[in-house]
């Protein structure tokens, strides 16, 4: 299993907390890296700012990016991730509240590899991290060099 960390793009205190407790629920053993702003998001992946000199090691093995961000939006976020072709091969995966259309459409003509709507009950949230850290990080097989 790839023990690179998951990078964990989110601004609401309960939803991350809810998030690393599904991670540890389902057994998910790699790291968690956690960023607030979209901003510092940016900085993590391109080892700029506060990340200068960031390892290699540290690149995120898949990305949990929420769409509201102070800052920079999610979804400007994402445009950058899969613009470049240091960060375009990792897998990012929106976790939001949003079901609005106009951001699952413009988040797949983005590039992002899976939409997941923040189920309300933790119970399905558990559930939804569970299968999503079992896919992209034990199931995925990552291209040469990720």
């Amino acid at each position: 299993m790839d023990q690179r960390p998951i990078l964990l793009v989110e601004d609401n205190q309960d939803d991350e907390v809810l998030t690393i407790r599904a991670l540890q629920k389902n057994h998910i053993a790699n790291p968690v890296t956690i960023v607030r702003d979209g901003a510092e998001a940016l900085d993590y992946l391109f080892a700029t700012g506060a990340h200068e000199g960031r390892s290699d090691d540290e690149t995120p093995a898949l990305v949990l990016l929420d769409l509201k961000l102070p800052k920079i939006d999610g979804l400007e976020v994402l445009r950058r991730i899969k613009a470049e072709e240091k960060t375009r091969l990792i897998p990012v995966v929106i976790l939001t509240t949003s079901k609005e259309e106009q951001d699952i459409v413009a988040s797949y003509r983005l590039g992002v590899n899976s939409y997941v709507r923040k189920p309300v009950d933790f119970n399905e949230f558990t559930e939804a991290v569970g299968r999503l850290g079992l896919y992209w990080l034990i199931v995925n097989i990552p291209p040469f060099g990720r």
